[in-house]
Formats: C-alpha cells, structure tokens, sequence
C-alpha cells in the first residue's frame, strides 16, 4: 500500500502540474486517510454507484479533489483519460469536487458545509434504519468556520454512531500556521465536551489509519472523530509545511525534482 500512496502523489502532482493550477498541500497530506478508507473500509459499488446501502463519503476540504479524483480513477468510478483533462473547461474534474462527478455525494468548496450534511445523511439513515455509515473527511483551518461546532453538538446530541469526521490536521492553511491565525486547541478535549469519541492517529500510518476505522466501526455510543496529524505536502521537501504550495502548481523542475523525492523513498 505505501508503493501505492507513492504513486498517488506522483499522479496529483502530475494532473496539477499539466492544468497549470490546484492545490498539492492538502492533497498529498491527505493520501493515506482516503486510500486506507477506499481500499479497506468503504463499502461502495462502482456498478451501482447510487446504491442505497453504500456508504458516503463526504469531502468538506472539497480543494483537496486531485487526490480524492486520483483514488475514484483508481477504483474505477472513471477513466484515466478524465485525469488529463483536470481543470479544462468542459472537462468532468474541475478544481472543487461536484456531485455529477461518479462517487462524488456531495459539491463542495465553501468550507463548514461538509459536517453539517453529513449529518444530515447520517440521521437520515438512522430514521430509515438503512445501515451505512458517513466519513467526512474535513481540513484543518476549516474548524475554524463555526457551523462545524453547531453539527458536532446536534450529532452527539442524535448519537450519530454511524458518522465518522476524518480530520485532515496539517497544521498549515493558505495564509500561514493554523494556530497562528485563530488557534483551535486543545482539539481532543474540545471534541471529547462535545461528545465524541476521539482517536488519534498518525495520518501517514497505515496501520494506525486502518485500526482507527475499525474502532468506529465498534463504535456503539458516540460520533467518531479521527484527527489524523499529517504533514501539508507531504513526501516533498519544499512543499512540507509551507503554505506556499497550498493552492500553486509545480512548474516543470520542480515537478521533476519532486517525482524523484519520491521515488527515492
């Protein structure tokens, strides 16, 4: 699976590079949380992608779409030929992930949206007693937008035990340090008065990533929360932790200079 998430990062880098624009920071740190949920978790159809039964995935941090587009191409939600066309216009895969993309739930980009419709969905299935489950993958800086403070009390409040929030924590957003710009801890407590249970993980273990699914799967009083703790473009040098490359396509040196980072790991 690391072979994998390696060629994953390597395929984002390339469809930014080739559009000229997108965002590598928050993509390549979210690789392994979203590759572990498709490979080993999500229950999903790609033959019947509006299955009632599937589980939904919801991407609140909706620029992060290059890495989410890279893992559906994988699975097999679409072709590879819809990659080269990231950010045409016309194209399917546009910079912000859309509902009329195959295995896209919901379309996102304004931050604070994505928890609150994904209990929404989570409540709706508990109502309907139809068993799947809600993974909402959110950024960091996003925690700062309050709607996400009303969903996390009306979802401990209803018991939602079928949602699960994935917590994207790189600690970096576009204009500098998260806790620079409006502090956010103490997370854990925070998320523990709110009545959830909280695991945290390192986000680039795939072992840690795939124990902590499993945990909420046997989850049976409360929301879950991973807050994985990654690392913003992760896997290359000058984009690590640098709020620079949170939303700047590598030109044609620092494509190749990256890709060889990686390839040497």
């Amino acid at each position: 699976m690391e072979k994998d998430c390696k060629d994953l990062r390597v395929a984002v880098l390339k469809m930014i590079n080739k559009a000229g624009s997108g965002h590598p920071g928050g993509s390549l740190s979210a690789v392994e949380l979203l590759y572990v949920l498709y490979k080993k978790i999500l229950r999903f159809d790609v033959k019947n992608i509006q299955d009632i039964n599937r589980d939904r995935v919801i991407i609140s941090k909706g620029h992060c779409s290059p890495i989410v587009y890279c893992i559906l191409n994988k699975f097999g939600f679409f072709s590879k030929n819809e990659l080269e066309k990231f950010r045409e216009y016309g194209a399917l895969l546009q910079g912000h992930v859309s509902k009329n993309i195959p295995g896209i739930e919901l379309s996102t980009g304004s931050l604070g949206m994505g928890l609150g419709v994904s209990c929404g969905m989570a409540l709706a299935g508990k109502l309907r007693e139809i068993k799947y489950n809600v993974y909402c993958l959110i950024g960091d800086g996003e925690l700062q937008e309050g709607s996400n403070w009303e969903s996390l009390m009306f979802a401990s409040h209803h018991k939602l035990t079928n949602l699960c929030i994935i917590l994207d924590y790189n600690k970096v957003q576009e204009n500098g340090f998260v806790n620079n710009i409006n502090n956010i801890e103490p997370l854990k407590e925070k998320f523990e008065s709110f009545g959830w249970k909280v695991i945290e993980i390192d986000g680039h273990n795939i072992i840690e990533i795939e124990e902590s699914y499993n945990k909420f799967l046997n989850e049976k009083e409360k929301p879950t929360i991973i807050i994985g703790n990654t690392i913003k473009g992760k896997g290359v040098s000058f984009m690590e932790f640098n709020n620079k490359w949170h939303g700047k396509a590598p030109n044609e040196n620092e494509l190749a200079k990256a890709i060889l980072e990686l390839e040497e790991k």
